[in-house]
């Protein structure tokens, strides 16, 4: 059996830069105005997002983390990527904290223990008037889930699916991150990133850092003969 202490560092793993202030909302304002309440301990009790890889399900869960700590609430962020391997025992307890987010529900399908674990897990947050973010790459009933009494639990609370961001969306996105991090990242040089890697932001993200760090140890500004030496491509 873990404990609950256990359980607290295996969310540690929160994001400084992933917050709220951070996240680029487009069309998603009413979807980020909803998790404030509830990570503040008001508004819907239950919020299941649904949206694929790079959206930003992940980033918003841990955003709702850090907004709860500043409310001086304890939460918890745990994603299924690291929580599968792991006994369903490691549910037991959280009902004392304020607001549990978990990441990456859709896992779970097809694991009858794991399914029936998250099903108590709901009603003892329920019953103990906690607040639960989780968020899965598809809409309740359509993850696959064998146990019809979790898809009506997934369903309890509101279900937003995100909007996916623009192309323009993207690059700006790219280009407000870049200047966070100090970079002067062209619109040329932007395009040209968004054409030839993954379109996904996690992915965009992280040969932005690449690319950070290589202008730093060569002391070059980044173009996109030295992007396309830089990545590859």
């Amino acid at each position: 059996m873990y404990h609950l202490s256990s359980q607290l560092t295996l969310g540690l793993s929160l994001k400084d830069e992933a917050t709220f202030d951070n996240f680029y909302t487009g069309k998603n304002t009413e979807i980020v105005e909803e998790l404030k309440k509830t990570a503040s301990g008001q508004g819907e009790r239950i919020v299941y997002l649904c949206g694929s890889r790079g959206q930003g399900c992940s980033h918003l869960l841990q955003a709702c983390c850090h907004h709860a700590h500043q409310s001086q609430l304890r939460s918890v962020y745990l994603p299924f990527t690291n929580l599968i391997m792991l006994s369903p025992d490691i549910l037991s307890g959280l009902e004392e904290l304020a607001l549990i987010c978990l990441d990456d529900l859709h896992l779970i399908a097809g694991q009858p223990e794991w399914e029936e674990a998250v099903f108590h897990f709901y009603n003892r947050v329920y019953d103990a008037g906690g607040r639960v973010v989780i968020a899965a790459h598809d809409l309740p009933k359509a993850i696959h889930v064998g146990l019809p009494d979790l898809v009506s639990r997934l369903s309890w609370g509101i279900v937003y699916q995100l909007h996916s961001l623009s192309d323009a969306e993207k690059l700006l996105v790219l280009t407000m991150r870049a200047h966070r991090r100090g970079i002067s990242l062209s619109e040329e040089v932007g395009k040209y990133i968004l054409t030839h890697c993954p379109r996904h932001m996690g992915t965009l993200f992280a040969a932005l850092e690449a690319l950070d760090k290589a202008s730093l140890a060569a002391q070059r500004r980044l173009t996109i003969p030295f992007v396309k030496e830089v990545l590859q491509i």
